[in-house]
């Protein structure tokens, strides 16, 4: 095993969960991001493994959503969160300050759907999609 792949065990080890292949797959050969992507022009920053554990202690997000886990965000208050309360796991955007899951914004139902649809959609602003408190 890589060292690569050490920190993202160690990262499911921490949060009990185990990533989706697509993610695991990113973060094994690209490892992060943090762009504009057009024609969108949103910023989205991806998190490299190395960073993962210490985002997520560090706005106590284990404590104030159960089952997340912050992978990115937007470079400002918005941070891309994994829902692992569902199977498969959608992907979310929390602000900085919510306090639950009532706040959460549906992005996308995998990894690879937001990477294909964020290019034309960047982030969405509106709940059309609900997760469940």
């Amino acid at each position: 095993m890589s060292s690569n792949d050490d920190q993202i065990a160690q990262a499911e080890r921490r949060f009990g969960v185990r990533f989706p292949e697509d993610y695991r797959h990113f973060l094994a050969h690209q490892r992060n991001m943090a762009r504009f992507v057009p024609p969108a022009d949103d910023f989205l920053m991806i998190n490299a493994i190395a960073e993962l554990i210490e985002v997520n202690e560090a706005g106590d997000f284990q404590e104030r959503f159960p089952g997340s886990a912050v992978i990115g965000g937007d470079g400002s208050r918005e941070m891309l969160t994994y829902d692992f309360r569902q199977e498969p796991p959608p992907l979310v955007l929390l602000d900085v300050s919510a306090q639950d899951w009532s706040s959460a914004i549906h992005q996308a139902t995998s990894f690879s759907a937001l990477l294909e649809q964020f290019p034309e959609t960047g982030w969405k602003w509106d709940d059309s999609e609900p997760s469940p408190s």
